[in-house]
């Protein structure tokens, strides 16, 4: 049955009470602009498929394309890049980076050891975003990058300098996208001798430097570790192709769909993910599985469906940012009050989603309590119909459509998703999808 009803600024969901059926995932965000990078780096051919197409890959298709590195779509799921080996054709370019943070860290690595003119910016959102710890952990060892706007922040102009450290040092508690971006630059590096990245303080989303090392070594890149303290690239490695790379479905974007079966019914399947996944988000079932949900996985499925009413959760999220938005809206069909922990890595996302979580959930009835880095959750016995703000923020839209889900909590609503076009940034059809899945509205 059709669950939306599409307007030029809204959609408007209506009440479900039983959801079913298998969703193909688009590619991930974080392995897709990984892999266009890498392959970009390396020497021969890359043929990419399952390439997420969303906003936030054009935004680096676009960079790698103003920089001069070749590539070519075969058809709607393949991508061919033509590496260029450690170097890049063009050495002057204004690159627009939009609000992928995917794109602009790892890109500002690179540029600032391989050398040229370039000027980075972006949405202004991404103009809030910090970028200071990689900054100043590149600038201390050699490179020459300056803000020409508020210091910490994008924009950036990037010019030529001699990044050839023995040791790089930079912080882990805000975003391990930072480290990221001089792991994948670290080869560049390491030219005649080792180079060592040191983690400052804890290091957050382990998961996803996982995913970085992960797609080092395809691309032929191995790297030492001492736990998550230190990170060691020998010289005279250099990214090879590995010929042919396939994008996993994304775990992040996975978890509206598991959540949905584990409110609503179900089964739900998602497929393009498995149990030998990658992605650290992949995690996300297993929290569902603590809150009663009865999870199965396979090879390249994983599947969800409800136990009747969801179980409260106190837990730490620090693994799995991302996902744990989807927990926090699915704790609106809880027995109790859940406390999501460890998440302050949500306060330079998109938005402030510690905030605007907060906000929207109060909104369709829920006490809430927010901290530094925490939210509390108390569901209402009945949602309120409500209108939700998305700050351009695709998983606020994505988190909020599962309030319109009734199941056995009998606690849904109709919902109206302001600015739902911001799914585009990962997700472009995902209201058309998540439909798909409704069987039975309340309508």
């Amino acid at each position: 049955m059709t669950q939306a009803k599409i307007y030029p600024q809204h959609i408007d969901l209506e009440p479900v009470m039983r959801v079913q059926g298998t969703v193909r995932l688009p590619g991930s965000k974080s392995i897709s602009n990984r892999t266009l990078l890498l392959a970009a780096l390396s020497e021969g051919t890359t043929t990419i498929h399952d390439l997420l197409a969303s906003d936030d890959t054009s935004v680096m298709l676009d960079a790698l394309k103003k920089l001069g590195i070749q590539w070519e779509q075969k058809d709607e799921r393949t991508h061919v890049v033509h590496g260029a080996g450690g170097k890049l054709p063009v050495g002057q370019a204004n690159l627009f980076m939009g609000n992928a943070g995917t794109a602009i860290r790892p890109l500002t690595a690179a540029l600032a050891v391989i050398g040229g003119d370039y000027t980075l910016h972006g949405v202004e959102r991404m103009h809030e975003r910090p970028i200071g710890d990689l900054v100043d952990a590149l600038n201390a060892v050699g490179a020459n990058i300056e803000y020409t706007g508020n210091p910490g922040y994008p924009p950036l102009h990037i010019r030529a300098g001699k990044v050839q450290p023995d040791r790089i040092a930079v912080r882990g508690n805000v975003s391990s996208q930072f480290l990221t971006a001089l792991l994948m630059a670290a080869p560049l590096m390491a030219v005649d001798k080792p180079v060592t990245i040191e983690v400052v303080g804890e290091l957050i989303s382990k998961p996803y430097i996982e995913i970085t090392l992960n797609l080092m070594r395809r691309f032929g890149v191995t790297v030492g570790q001492d736990g998550w303290a230190s990170f060691t690239v020998q010289p005279g490695q250099k990214y090879q192709s590995p010929g042919s790379i396939h994008v996993e479905g994304d775990a992040s974007s996975a978890s509206y769909f598991l959540a949905a079966g584990a409110i609503a019914g179900g089964p739900v399947r998602v497929e393009g993910v498995g149990k030998d996944s990658i992605q650290g988000d992949v995690r996300f079932a297993d929290a569902l599985e603590q809150m009663g949900a009865t999870i199965t996985k396979g090879d390249n499925w994983i599947e969800a469906k409800s136990n009747g009413v969801l179980k409260a959760i106190d837990a730490d999220f620090n693994h799995i940012p991302d996902a744990a938005m989807t927990i926090a809206v699915a704790a609106l069909y809880a027995d109790g009050t859940s406390t999501l922990r460890n998440i302050a890595s949500w306060r330079v996302k998109e938005t402030d989603r510690l905030a605007a979580m907060a906000t929207e959930l109060r909104k369709v009835g829920a006490t809430v309590e927010e901290g530094p880095d925490y939210i509390r959750v108390t569901p209402p016995d009945t949602l309120s119909h409500a209108t939700i703000d998305t700050y351009d923020d695709h998983r606020m839209a994505m988190c909020f459509s599962l309030a319109s889900l009734d199941g056995a909590a009998r606690r849904g609503n109709a919902m109206r998703i302001n600015d739902p076009k911001c799914v585009a940034k990962t997700f472009p059809d995902y209201f058309e999808t998540f439909s798909g899945i409704a069987q039975d509205t309340l309508s």
